[in-house]
């Protein structure tokens, strides 16, 4: 078994076992356990707190002392036995702390993912621009398979969401201990820092001006993406209140709707070694954030009726503001830091965009929706400016990115990656 398939394998089962239960967990709590919706946002929030701290944590370990892909499957391991003790929770309260638990596993598996298979690619002396993103496609496969599996099997408001995603999270678990090994780089004690000593040297990463700008950036563009998720599918429902718009396929299908852009992603991974080589990693992360701006501002205008191309043509270029920033994002930390400290980067990167960001779009989004654009005697909310609002932010992003992040593309640096 080569091992671009081996890495295949490993990428599809990562996010398989996040679409099983992400996107229908809102069927479960409501639909079978009746449970009061002011709990349920801060389920959502689980991903955000442990993307914090887990990713860098484990990061710090398996550059450090653990092989990367040994603690890949012990995460997946002991994420998968949480999982399977969700259905036997009664209260929404440990509901939260139980899922919590399940995302300090989890969140940390996507980042040593991908330094594991950035390393098993190197080894195999094949380039990892060029073959880790037809690989990671994979992925996002996974996800929409999960969901289509949940759903169509009648699982979506059922505790067999949560079963599914457990079998899955231990097999893949089992199976990455038989992956490449990914061994520490930095565990010898000769010359080293307090810093080097303890496995914080990836935070000097915030010394490098570039560097530190990056994350910043980073952590604003993972707020847009909580945005996103957050507000999408509830948005293309909320038409059903407008008489015109009740019976139309958008409010039917929101869901499958949305699942545009999960294919749309698809699509733009493959582009993204042809768009890094030419351009860099500047302009890609620009394209993004472009992207990210249509993507609000067409949901502004879109409807059901004439502006149904809109809504799908937001779908579309959610999959350039997706994989441009994330995907790219983590290629760029891969070839801007010493391989020695490969696992905490790749954390660091992890708890900017998933951890904080995911946090402050969150939180900061949830406040101002409810403040200034939710109607208090009806709870109407106002869609069109809510996503004009969410549009300006990206643009503002956009600009100040343009202006101070300082970047000249050299092609070469795009070729080391694979040295």
């Amino acid at each position: 078994m080569n091992v671009k398939f081996r890495l295949t394998i490993m990428n599809f089962f990562q996010f398989f076992v996040w679409g099983a239960w992400l996107i229908t967990v809102a069927n479960y709590w409501f639909g079978t356990k009746n449970w009061d919706g002011a709990q349920f946002g801060a389920i959502f929030s689980t991903m955000g707190i442990a993307s914090i701290f887990m990713p860098t944590l484990c990061g710090i370990v398996a550059d450090r002392w653990i092989n990367a892909e040994k603690l890949y499957g012990a995460l997946h391991i002991l994420g998968g036995l949480t999982l399977l003790y969700v259905p036997q929770v009664s209260n929404p309260s440990d509901f939260f702390w139980v899922i919590l638990v399940a995302m300090i596993f989890y969140m940390p598996t996507i980042a040593l993912s991908n330094s594991v298979a950035y390393n098993a690619l190197k080894k195999g002396g094949l380039d990892v621009v060029k073959d880790f993103p037809p690989i990671r496609v994979w992925g996002t496969i996974g996800f929409i398979v999960a969901m289509w599996i949940t759903n169509l099997t009648g699982n979506k408001a059922s505790e067999n969401q949560f079963y599914i995603a457990a079998i899955a999270a231990i097999f893949l678990g089992l199976y990455s201990f038989t992956l490449p090994k990914c061994e520490p780089e930095g565990n010898t004690t000769e010359n080293k820092s307090f810093m080097e000593l303890m496995g914080l040297s990836s935070f000097k990463l915030f010394a490098d001006y570039k560097l530190a700008l990056f994350f910043v950036f980073s952590m604003f563009l993972g707020a847009a993406l909580q945005l996103t998720n957050a507000y999408g599918d509830v948005f293309l429902d909320d038409f059903k209140h407008d008489p015109v718009y009740a019976d139309s396929l958008v409010v039917k299908y929101s869901t499958l709707i949305m699942s545009i852009s999960q294919i749309s992603e698809t699509l733009f991974i493959l582009a993204i070694p042809f768009f890094l080589r030419r351009f860099g990693i500047k302009q890609v992360m620009l394209f993004s954030m472009i992207a990210w701006v249509l993507r609000f501002g067409l949901f502004a205008y879109g409807n059901p009726g004439d502006g149904l191309w809109m809504i799908i043509l937001s779908c579309v270029v959610y999959g350039m503001a997706f994989d441009f920033f994330n995907i790219s994002g983590s290629l760029f930390v891969e070839t801007s830091t010493d391989s020695k400290i490969r696992s905490s980067a790749q954390g660091l990167f992890m708890m900017m965009t998933n951890g904080f960001g995911a946090v402050l779009g969150s939180v900061v989004s949830g406040q101002i929706i409810s403040m200034y654009f939710t109607d208090a005697a009806t709870g109407e909310k106002d869609w069109h400016n809510i996503w004009l609002t969410f549009a300006a932010y990206a643009l503002v992003i956009a600009i100040a990115f343009a202006v101070l992040f300082k970047h000249k593309h050299n092609p070469k640096d795009v070729a080391n990656i694979t040295h």
